[in-house]
């Protein structure tokens, strides 16, 4: 079999392609117009070369009478001349109209290579830049300039997703950075105790079971730490049980598996819960931000106190609450309270060690859906948590927010 030589490399590009098309496009349409032109006057004369010449004596006559030939000229008819004009007009047509059209053709290739060079220009500057971005370096953008055309539009998108995986891959860094921090410490604590009991010669009983009590310690934080974790990317991933939901049903659900908790403190969760219109979204991950919410609550509430669930509808967004009458939060912290491994001050800490991801989570589940988290405290005058999810259109658009002020506090006032 004969194998074909490889065709040049410029022949594959859509710069080629685009010239090709150009100039086949350009040699079609020059062809029909001489063509045309070719076939009109070809119809309306009457052209043909001359075939036939009559041939007439010469004769002088003197004027006795005698006549004298003197030879022969070739005479023409009148109608054959015409027809030899036409022809040779239309033979001169035919001729340049092929020249014209040769001309034509190679300065189409010509012009066509510079203009889809100078169109394409905008997408080398994207591919080259696209080349150069590495996964670890996503901080440059291609920023074109020039006219809102389709290429910009392009540019623009390429920059836009340039910027969320930016964000993303800094995000995952941060989050790496932090879970092996905060893994680093139980795993240090569980080696150090191990090696205690088994290499101490000396070791009792008792010694044995504190070891015991703090390696349940450390691998019960690390679990609730990897739990978190797996809830963050879970929700990270794209959404695949998003549903119909009663937002007013997932917080009497949440509220159900914490009064048990709430009643051996001494606390009672009071339910305020308007049922509204359905919203879209994951059930589960819901009714897990409220519980989120409840947790931090019920652990950090005083003996005895009322924990208030709410939920109701306002401004078309829908929105669940969860207040309490804990130690409240200042203004630093409630900027970093929803920050991932963020604990708070260590007179405000609990015994039960946490990892510092929940309310992490309850915002990223919130936002997730569209919504937005609110925050109404004051340090020794307890916490409002606020999720506000949209319920119309309207609230969707990104230059319309959530109301401001707390919704609880005007249920009160009603």
């Amino acid at each position: 079999m004969i194998r074909r030589p490889p065709l040049p490399e410029f022949t594959h590009t859509i710069r080629f392609r685009l010239t090709v098309l150009y100039s086949t496009l350009l040699f079609a349409l020059t062809a029909a117009v001489l063509g045309g032109v070719y076939f009109a006057v070809n119809q309306r004369t009457d052209a043909e070369p001359i075939t036939k010449t009559l041939r007439a004596d010469t004769v002088k006559v003197l004027p006795n009478g005698t006549r004298i030939k003197l030879g022969q000229v070739e005479v023409v008819k009148a109608k054959q001349v015409e027809q030899a004009v036409n022809y040779e007009t239309q033979r001169t047509l035919k001729h340049y109209s092929l020249i014209t059209l040769g001309g034509m053709f190679l300065a189409s290739l010509a012009i066509g290579w510079v203009l889809s060079g100078r169109a394409l220009k905008p997408v080398r500057a994207i591919a080259r830049t696209a080349e150069e971005i590495q996964a670890t370096d996503l901080s440059r953008r291609i920023e074109l300039s020039g006219p809102k055309d389709e290429l910009r539009y392009l540019a623009d998108t390429i920059d836009s997703m340039l910027d969320r995986l930016d964000t993303a891959f800094r995000a995952q860094r941060q989050l790496i950075d932090d879970a092996s921090h905060e893994l680093r410490s139980p795993l240090a604590i569980i080696r150090a105790n191990l090696d205690t009991v088994l290499t101490a010669t000396d070791a009792g009983e008792a010694d044995r079971r504190r070891s015991v009590q703090v390696v349940d310690r450390a691998t019960t934080r690390m679990t609730r730490l990897v739990e978190d974790l797996l809830a963050t990317a879970r929700r990270s991933a794209p959404a695949l049980h998003d549903a119909d939901v009663d937002l007013a049903s997932v917080a009497r659900e949440a509220a159900e598996e914490f009064d048990a908790l709430a009643g051996a403190r001494g606390l009672t969760i009071e339910r305020l819960l308007r049922p509204g219109p359905a919203t879209i979204g994951d059930h589960d991950a819901l009714r897990r931000a409220v519980g989120n919410l409840l947790s931090n609550a019920v652990r950090l509430a005083p003996a005895g106190s009322d924990i208030l669930l709410a939920a109701g509808r306002e401004d078309g967004w829908q929105w669940i609450a969860v207040r309490d009458t804990g130690p409240g939060l200042d203004a630093d912290e409630r900027a970093r309270v929803f920050d991932r491994f963020w604990r708070g001050a260590e007179s405000r800490r609990s015994r039960d060690s946490r990892t510092g991801l929940g309310l992490a989570i309850v915002r990223q589940i919130v936002e997730s859906h569209g919504g937005q988290v609110r925050l109404f405290s004051e340090p020794g005058a307890g916490s409002t948590f606020v999720l506000w999810f949209p319920a119309s259109s309207t609230a969707r658009s990104p230059d319309t927010g959530p109301p401001e002020h707390d919704p609880v506090g005007v249920l009160d006032g009603a």
